[in-house]
This record gives C-alpha cells, structure tokens and sequence, in this order.
C-alpha cells in the first residue's frame, strides 16, 4: 500500500470533519467528491448557492455539508467571538462581520476554533500569507510549540530511498532564514511529523553544501549548530549533519562521506537551511523527480490547518484532506 493511501485507512478508522473554504474553485468540489465517495473524511464546504452552482460542474458533493458564511446561524456568535480575540488591535464587529463573510479562511478558521470542525485545507486559490493569517492570528500556535513551520510530504518513485520512497521535507513554506535553533525546532517538528504520518523512525538530515567540515562557511556554520542544538534539545530523535543531499539519501555516497553515521545514506526527514533551498528543492525533486508532493502542511499551529500550491490538482487537495484528517486524530 503506498503512502497516501495508507494515512486514507487511518483517516477511515478516525473520521474527522475538515473545512474546505475555497467554495469558489472548481478544484474543491472535485476533491470533495473523490473523498466523499472513499468515505475516509466528513466533509463543510464554505461557499454561496452561486458559487456552488457555478463551480460544481456537477461533481456529486450531496453528502458535504455547505455552508454560506453569509446566512449561517452561527455567524453571529463567530463575529463576536472574532471581535473579542482581536478588538485590542482595534477591530470593530462590523469589520469583524465585514471580514468573515467576506473572507472564508477567517470563518474556517472561527469554526475550527468553536469546535465546528477537526481541521482545515486552503490555499488552492489564495496565497500561503492568507491562508496563515488567519491560522496564526485565531488558532494561534500549539502549547509548548517554539516556532510554527511547514513542510511537505514527497513520495518519490525510487522506493528505494527515504522510507518506501516517502520523504518529509522542512521547512520548505513558511520560515525565510531560520537561526540555528528555529532549524533545530523545525527537525524536531519534522520527526515527529513524520513519525506518525509514516509509522516509521524518523532519520532526520540537516542539509547543507557541506558534509562533516568540507566546506567552511558561516551558512555551514549555522547547519553545525542547529545539528548540536537538536541533538541535544531532542535525543529522542535520529538527528545528523552537516549532510550533502547525496550523502543524506544514498548509501554508497554515505559509506564515503559519513561511514559512522546512523542517519547519512538511509534520511527520511530533510531539513533545509533556508526557504530558497527548501522551497527550490522540493519543486526540483516534484517536476523533475516525478514526485508527488502534499504540501505546504502545517505543523505547530493548535490545530490541524494546512495550505496547499496553487498549482495543485484535485487529486493533490484529496491527499492533503486525508493528511490533515489523520493529523486531527492525533490532536
């Protein structure tokens, strides 16, 4: 069974209810249909009567529950509650009102926060910034969490690398230019992110242009340190570095470069060390690796919310659903 298939049969075993605000691109109707007819998630789709009439292309999403932010019952008390979480900043409920109805990532996230749904998935049409805004500014982050960041999950179709093929990598969406210890932070993340989506160990490498001291630079320098912090801060994890990608997965290259290391040549988790890298290198390994990619997933906010490319497929927002739904089994 390979990966997205099996997180489906967790996610069947643990049925949760994710929101999909983006009730105005065709994409979502069609993802909705696929997950409603595997029945591994319940889902709310937000959206207007003319924008389902407008979209839907006939795609059978009877079994959704569709909500317009504009007449729901409930809008009141997710205006007042807006209003409450951020009148300091001084919001008016007749912006907060302005804001919900108008912006449905601000009502997914409301609903989330009043216990209406397990999780959210956006961003098929709206930028990761407004897709986490309202994450961050609502749902806050995770108790205990230090820093909120991204990932994605890559299945690549060499099942000889990673675990079966399947790789997580951070922090590829969110993080500009991490410190040494937010890079530690986002490998722990990681792992554990990892270890529950896949089942398995996590083997995290901390990448660089450098293996062991070859090169010297203070970018190498910062990998050295976020490797010593996570090790120390997270020994329950298989953290090394710094690692060359090529000796970070493959073995041969590994035997050579890092011979000691229980983490060069067999690496499942790979952390970048900034978002050039990270964002470049997971779409390198997508379009011209052949990988399926599900991402950006968010890991530290208090509840399960995740972003997706705007290039994503149907197919895409069905795999990041049925992540986000195992994610809110874990909660």
């Amino acid at each position: 069974m390979d990966f997205i298939e099996s997180v489906k049969e967790k996610a069947k075993n643990n049925k949760k209810t994710i929101i999909l605000p983006e009730g105005m691109d065709k994409r979502t109707y069609k993802a909705a249909e696929q997950i409603l007819k595997e029945g591994f998630a319940d889902l709310i789709i937000l959206a207007t009567p003319e924008e389902v009439e407008e979209n839907s292309d006939g795609a059978d999403v009877s079994k959704a529950t569709i909500i317009n932010p504009r007449t729901c019952e409930k809008t009141p008390e997710y205006v007042e509650g807006f209003f409450q979480l951020r009148k300091a900043k001084g919001m008016t409920r007749e912006q907060a009102l302005g804001i919900l109805t108008s912006d449905y990532m601000f009502f997914a996230c409301m609903m989330l926060k009043c216990g209406d749904g397990d999780g959210v998935v956006s961003g098929a049409c709206h930028s990761s910034a407004n897709t986490l805004r309202p994450a961050l500014q609502i749902i806050k982050s995770k108790p205990g969490t230090k820093l909120v960041s991204a990932f994605f999950v890559m299945c690549v179709p060499n099942k000889e690398l990673g675990a079966n093929g399947v790789f997580v990598m951070g922090d590829c969406g969110l993080n500009q230019n991490p410190t040494s210890a937010e890079l530690a932070d986002i490998a722990a993340s990681s792992a554990e992110s990892f270890e529950y989506l896949v089942g398995e160990k996590a083997r995290v490498a901390m990448l660089s242009h450098s293996t062991y001291g070859s090169a010297a630079h203070p970018d190498v320098d910062k990998v050295v340190e976020a490797t010593k912090i996570a090790k120390k801060e997270y020994p329950q994890f298989l953290i090394d570095g710094e690692l060359q990608t090529d000796a970070a997965v493959v073995p041969e290259v590994a035997a050579l470069k890092a011979p000691d290391s229980e983490v060069a040549g067999r690496a499942n988790v790979l952390v970048f060390p900034d978002l050039d890298a990270g964002n470049i290198g997971y779409k390198l390994v997508q379009r011209l690796g052949q990988a399926e990619a599900y991402g950006p997933l968010c890991q530290g906010i208090a509840k399960p919310i995740n972003d997706l490319s705007r290039g994503c497929s149907a197919k895409d927002i069905v795999g990041v659903v049925a992540i986000t739904a195992v994610q809110a089994g874990q909660e």
